[in-house]
């Protein structure tokens, strides 16, 4: 049991977490998260559960019950079942709108002299150098022009 985020739901709540468990349509998580709650239950009928004992009996990580319990406790029912939303990306994009925009307009150009066509390593290193960005790999570049639906051909 953790003294600091105390479990104690309300009627409605224990029933709304019993019928998302029982129903089983939900994601994994989901349910995994209501189990933790319903457990760690003080008002539940039983005793609750301590930290331990549910990470036992559910096979989920320690972490996992202590930031569902808080979670409970600061943001509520919902927030504390539901996914958390990511503040920021874990790494942010090589290539924004605007570089895209750039990178369509070239590939869809000439090719270079002596080329039939543009290469992936060839619109990287034109993205390069007219300094749309300062470093950018062919597979972005790939990435990037599968995304779209024009051809390069």
């Amino acid at each position: 049991m953790n003294a600091k985020y105390v479990v104690d739901l309300a009627a409605e709540e224990r029933a709304e977490l019993d019928q998302l468990v029982k129903k089983g349509k939900a994601a994994a998580r989901k349910i995994t998260r209501a189990r933790i709650l319903l457990l760690a239950d003080e008002g539940g009928g039983g005793p609750a559960w301590t930290d331990e004992a549910i990470v036992e009996s559910l096979g989920c990580g320690i972490c996992t019950v202590r930031s569902t319990r808080k979670r409970l406790v600061e943001e509520g029912l919902s927030a504390a079942i539901k996914r958390k939303k990511q503040v920021r990306p874990s790494r942010m994009r090589t290539l924004d709108g605007a570089a895209e925009a750039r990178l369509l307009a070239i590939a869809c150009g000439p090719a270079p002299e002596g080329r039939a066509r543009w290469t992936m390593q060839l619109l990287a290193d034109q993205l390069v150098a007219l300094e749309i960005v300062e470093t950018v790999s062919h597979d972005t570049v790939w990435r990037t022009l599968k995304k779209t639906t024009s051809s390069r051909t």
